[in-house]
């Protein structure tokens, strides 16, 4: 018998208003979703690019957000 435990990574992206998103580590990289979508979007080669991604989707003139590991 083994014991096996799953944790994932995930970054929370807080703006002004609270929380915009958040980032998942998957096994081939990292994935972001807002909180509106339905959906995970596109995987990513790094964390550094997700959240690059991640601001790129928000309304232009949006503050970058804080990214917090939880």
């Amino acid at each position: 018998m083994s014991d096996t435990t799953l944790t994932a990574r995930t970054w929370l992206a807080q703006g002004p208003a609270g929380t915009i998103g958040w980032i998942t580590k998957m096994p081939d990289g990292y994935t972001f979703t807002l909180r509106n979508d339905s959906q995970p979007r596109s995987v990513y080669p790094s964390l550094e690019v997700a959240k690059a991604a991640l601001q790129a989707s928000l309304v232009p003139g949006s503050d970058r957000p804080e990214f917090v590991e939880h």
